[in-house]
């Protein structure tokens, strides 16, 4: 029997029309999400820079997704306990993680065990902002001028100052790290369970000196905290006087954390896409950026594929300095 040749105008038109219905699962789950609340997990307690960087983009977010963005705090283990409840969440787009970029560039290097594989489990999204640490001391307790008479004093007096981390290898933790091993110092290390913790032991005088990743600046600002130098490449245009500590000697320091979203893998790439393409709009608004200020912080918009870029570089850097000093998780 002879078959009848389809018209070459109407074959074409059948296989667009094939694609097109094979691309309608995607294109209708873009178009329905969200249609149900979004979650943010913090992984730290409330007043740390995620927190503040979480809330900063929840609302707006919220106005442009046309539902709540509920922020939850759930901290722990340098974020692992957040980590590992949004890895076993239904990966649909609708929890998701903020945290810095410890959880997945970091943790894997302190922890023999984790409860969950940052690579595997989680999906980079969005990014959120570059956090800068700022090295401050109590200048009620510790009198020094400038960075230089502060390294003097560790040198003089080895292992008489602590100071305070948001906990076992957490950013500001790895940043004075690397200050002990290049300036060649020892001080006793006092973790807490988060920056803010941490910050109010500095105020009260109970540490001698901190990394903080924004938080205090205002107690900058009013005189309480003195801050000496900052831990970066380049000097922030919000204190053009104060150095980096690059430039006092300590070369190549860079202390910089990415803070971000991440999803349990496995979440479909639409809603990935528009999650990521939302937010980078949140990320440009001047109410964003002027948040961020506030925290010393840098609206950091990328594409999923360049944050995901962005850990790989952490986690080599990061996880040779972590060997180097043989720092454990707690």
């Amino acid at each position: 029997m002879t078959r009848k040749r389809i018209p070459s105008p109407l074959r074409r038109g059948l296989v667009a029309a094939a694609l097109a219905a094979a691309a309608l699962p995607g294109v209708a789950f873009a178009q329905a999400f969200p249609n149900k609340p979004v979650r943010f997990i913090v992984s730290f307690p409330p007043g740390g820079a995620a927190d503040q960087i979480a809330r900063a983009v929840s609302e707006p977010l919220s106005h442009a997704l046309g539902q709540p963005v509920i922020v939850e705090n759930r901290a722990g283990a340098n974020g692992n306990i957040a980590g590992d409840y949004v890895s076993k969440q239904p990966a649909d787009g609708y929890t998701l993680l903020m945290s810095s970029g410890g959880t997945v560039s970091i943790n894997p290097h302190l922890y023999t065990k984790m409860p969950f594989d940052p690579v595997k489990d989680l999906v980079p999204v969005a990014a959120a902002a570059r956090v800068l640490v700022y090295l401050e001391v109590n200048p009620q307790k510790l009198p020094v001028k400038d960075a230089q008479e502060f390294i003097a004093y560790l040198k003089a007096n080895p292992g008489k100052l602590s100071f305070g981390t948001p906990g076992n290898g957490s950013s500001p933790h790895l940043a004075a790290e690397m200050m002990k091993a290049q300036a060649n110092v020892f001080a006793t290390h006092i973790p807490y369970r988060g920056a803010a913790p941490a910050m109010q032991d500095l105020l009260g005088g109970q540490v001698d000196f901190m990394f903080d990743p924004g938080i205090g600046l205002q107690h900058v600002k009013s005189g309480k905290l003195k801050l000496l130098a900052i831990g970066s490449p380049k000097r922030t245009p919000q204190f053009p006087d104060v150095p980096t500590l690059d430039e006092i000697g300590l070369k190549d320091f860079d202390a910089d954390t990415w803070f971000g979203f991440y999803a349990p893998g496995g979440t479909p790439q639409p809603a990935i896409a528009k999650l990521n393409a939302e937010i980078n709009k949140v990320l440009r608004s001047p109410a964003f950026v002027e948040r961020m200020n506030a925290i010393g912080a840098i609206p950091a918009p990328m594409s999923p594929q360049d944050f995901a870029a962005r850990a790989q570089v952490d986690s080599v850097r990061y996880g040779a300095l972590i060997r180097a000093r043989n720092i454990k998780g707690d």
